[in-house]
């Protein structure tokens, strides 16, 4: 029976070092499964469907919610006061995206032009597209500024055709003949005579070039010999870089198309991505971690430096002529308007741009923008971006229009563009990421457990056996003192 224990003991310690040593290699060779798997689920590839069909079609609900600054006192700029205005909206619309004229090419990149379109999402807004807003006339105040140091006579025509087409320095329309176009005599005459001048061949609106359009051929790189480069921009309308700004930094195309980034981030990775609509390279730095419905994210975020201007930012003095710090001058993208790009409300923006107008409000909660990233893939789990666009305007002699309007960066609107995983996605996402790996490591640690509480078992077993192998046995010796005397007395 001992030697049927001593065996069964033997057979646990072999059992206890066989999982400990199971347990062991899970742990370095866990993870680098994990890791394969991901590569090969993040290179962009038809062949890797939920992966593909995400970067393709973007399954994610994404919304575009606008902001207008309604003006409330028009009259009383005109005579040189400092504006008022009111945030009305948001007035939300439901973006859908889908990439279109996909191209593999043989040096592992792959071009794509992608296409939006926007939905009015009643039920989600503060009020209905038929609201009336009224706002600075881009048309008026714009060409304005952009004709100052034109002849004296020539402003006296540019004034007489605003009077001619009864275009005045403020519009109040509808929000949907804002957004996406209305008729106007003067825009019909300017792309008559004047081709090219403005954005859009049709109505005028401030997003009427956004609607039904694309953003551009941009060639990636699919990341299949090197993961390192996936999503990253290879070039955008043939171009490698751009000519807007003036320095070769400022005119570079830098990171990814800003919808997904290269797997296995660190806390030091930053997010760069160029923008179209912003004509430039952005980046985005780390800010904190985070959880979202068990998914671990980091969140990035704009650093102050984004739209600093080139006095307080030397690396940013490429984007200028600048004006305070806080503002992008997108001008030299934008037709030569006098169009600036910040963050809403002027929010990480110099002070004093707050002083010029009335009504602004800027947080960190409400205007400031976010990408919560998954750091071992680079898929985005929820996206806020938060854009405000101003139009700097004054008074330009021999331009009635502009009476006595005191120099100001005035903000016309601001949006947001949302968007966060949810449904079947998400419960993808989370069994992958975290259920499976989760179900790893606690088997390697349980292996581990389980084999050395097996050893230790097993080791007690066989001490005590052993301690009970060298116990005396009772009665087997207690004649020995009596016989030896009795043989020694015999002798004698």
């Amino acid at each position: 029976m001992a030697i049927n224990k001593s065996k069964i003991a033997n057979g646990f310690i072999l059992a206890g070092s066989l999982a400990v040593f199971f347990g062991t290699v899970l742990a370095f060779v866990g993870p680098l499964i994990i890791d394969d798997q991901i590569v090969k689920n993040t290179v962009i590839d038809p062949s890797n469907e939920l992966s593909y069909t995400m970067w393709k079609d973007i399954p994610v609900p994404f919304f575009m919610s606008v902001y207008f600054f309604n003006v409330l006192n028009p009259q009383e700029i005109l005579k040189g006061e400092k504006p008022m205005v009111e945030q009305k909206g948001p007035y939300v619309y439901r973006k859908r995206c889908q990439k279109d004229n996909i191209t593999f090419h043989p040096n592992d990149t792959v071009s794509y032009k992608e296409y939006r379109t926007y939905y009015f999402e009643p039920s989600m807004s503060a009020g209905d597209e038929s609201d009336v807003v009224t706002i600075p006339n881009m048309l008026v105040l714009g060409a304005a500024v952009m004709m100052e140091k034109l002849p004296y006579a020539v402003r006296l025509m540019i004034s007489a055709t605003f009077k001619t087409f009864k275009e005045g320095p403020f519009l109040t329309k509808t929000v949907g003949e804002l957004m996406w176009g209305y008729d106007s005599g003067l825009v019909d005459f300017l792309n008559k005579y004047l081709p090219g001048m403005l954005p859009s061949s049709g109505k005028f609106g401030l997003f009427a070039e956004f609607n039904n359009s694309n953003t551009g051929l941009f060639t990636i790189f699919t990341g299949k010999d090197d993961i390192r480069n996936v999503h990253k921009v290879d070039s955008w309308n043939g171009l490698t870089e751009l000519n807007y700004w003036r320095t070769p930094q400022c005119n570079m195309i830098n990171g990814t198309a800003g919808q997904m980034w290269p797997p296995f981030m660190t806390k030091e990775t930053t997010l760069p991505f160029y923008s179209p609509d912003a004509c430039r390279s952005m980046e985005l730095v780390y800010q904190r971690p985070g959880k979202m419905k068990g998914i671990p994210y980091y969140r990035y975020v704009a650093p102050t430096t984004l739209f600093a201007n080139g006095t307080e930012y030397a690396p940013n003095e490429g984007f200028c002529p600048c004006r305070q710090s806080g503002l992008l001058n997108v001008s030299s993208c934008r037709h030569n308007s006098p169009v600036f790009i910040s963050h809403p409300h002027f929010f990480n923006a110099d002070p004093v741009l707050l002083d010029y107008v009335q009504g602004l409000h800027p947080s960190e909660d409400d205007h400031g923008l976010f990408i919560d990233i998954h750091p071992q893939t680079g898929v985005p789990l929820n996206v806020s971006i938060r854009l405000q666009l101003n139009l700097y305007m004054k008074s330009v002699s021999g331009i009635t229009e502009t009476g006595k309007i005191s120099e100001v960066v005035m903000p016309m609107i601001w949006f947001e563009e949302s968007g966060y995983i949810d449904g079947p996605i998400l419960n993808t996402f989370h069994t992958n990421l975290v259920v499976l790996p989760a179900l790893m490591e606690w088997m390697q640690y349980g292996f581990i457990a389980l084999g050395l509480a097996s050893i230790i078992i097993a080791v007690v077993v066989h001490r005590k056996l052993k301690a009970k192998d060298k116990q005396p046995v009772k009665g087997s010796h207690a004649h020995e003192p009596e016989e030896k005397y009795i043989m020694n007395n015999s002798d004698k």
